[in-house]
């Protein structure tokens, strides 16, 4: 049996997993489909966070949020789907188990594979508006610019273990520093437990042609999370992301790679706070404390963010 990662064995995981259950969902009509999630935080909130994962990743991942932020009052939901093999079935799914835990409303920070789901959905929902706010982190807008396009159709054919080196190139350990270094190890740890069924599907609707319409979306509160250092992301994918939501709020990492949300999870957590406390006092505020108060007795982590602003109006610091 190999070794546990320095994460997993971490005395805030660990308290994590024995004091927040892991619920399985079931909302499919066939039944063989159950949704994996951690909610935590006051169940008298209808507007939570809700968080969903990246391709190779499972809904623990945001455990530092689920810790760091129901602290502050607010009601944070990570959910893992099950295997659906298009974006239909996917935003039915993830319509059905909002519906299940009778939610009004939700705001959604997605990392990577989900923040594009997170875009689809709010897209998909528009007659009946269920997303109040995104969060995108080290995403996309458009699944053209990954490789694998002509081939995605034949996902479902490959043995697990070439789905997973697939995703291995993305894991790399060069340049990092010791937090960055434990996220990629529990990242991996995540991986290693996905079923075949699991990352073929994410795959398939990764790299299965796709995009954004970004102007139907240009109502919503937007705050895009990148980092500055090297990611699985290419500049030139982050600068379209900008150009697709001019009226965003950027939300800059100097570090932190592909997982900043375990790497930098201080940073992660006051930029969602910030983002958050503007729903202050309003039906759709995630906590049922003010943030702007908290937000801005929280102090800024050391090695911190460079930039917080709005591309309108330029830097806005944070108070």
């Amino acid at each position: 049996m190999s070794c546990l990662s320095d994460l997993s064995r971490s005395s805030e995981y660990l308290s994590f997993r024995s004091s927040i259950p892991l619920r399985k969902i079931v909302v499919d009509s066939d039944g063989s489909k159950a949704w994996r999630i951690f909610d935590s935080g006051p169940k008298s909130v209808n507007c939570p966070l809700v968080c969903l994962p990246p391709v190779s990743g499972t809904a623990d991942i945001f455990y530092k949020q689920i810790m760091g932020l129901t602290t502050r009052g607010i009601r944070v939901i990570a959910a893992e789907p099950p295997p659906y093999w298009n974006l239909k079935e996917w935003c039915d799914g993830f319509k059905r188990l909002i519906d299940y835990l009778e939610l009004d409303k939700i705001h959604i920070f997605g990392a990577s594979l989900g923040g594009f789901i997170a875009q689809k959905f709010t897209e998909s929902t528009l007659n009946c508006p269920r997303v109040a706010s995104l969060v995108l982190c080290n995403t996309f807008t458009d699944t053209t610019v990954f490789e694998y396009n002509d081939s995605s159709a034949l996902f479902w054919l490959l043995p697990s273990l070439v789905l997973k080196r697939m995703l291995m190139g993305n894991f790399t350990t060069e340049k990092v520093d010791k937090r960055m270094a434990e996220s990629i190890d529990f990242m991996v740890e995540r991986l290693e437990s996905l079923t075949q069924s699991e990352l073929a599907s994410r795959l398939t609707i990764n790299c299965t042609p796709c995009y954004v319409q970004p102007q139907t979306l240009m109502h919503l509160p937007i705050t895009i999370m990148d980092v500055w250092d090297e990611s699985a992301l290419s500049s030139g994918v982050r600068e379209d992301l900008y150009k697709s939501y001019p009226q965003a709020k950027l939300a800059h990492l100097k570090s932190g790679g592909n997982f900043p949300y375990l790497s930098r999870s201080d940073e992660v957590n006051l930029h969602l706070m910030i983002h958050l406390r503007q729903f202050d006092g309003t039906d759709l505020s995630p906590s049922y404390l003010s943030l702007h108060k908290l937000a801005a007795s929280n102090q800024q982590p050391e090695e911190g963010t460079v930039s917080y602003f709005n591309q309108r109006d330029k830097f806005v610091k944070i108070s």
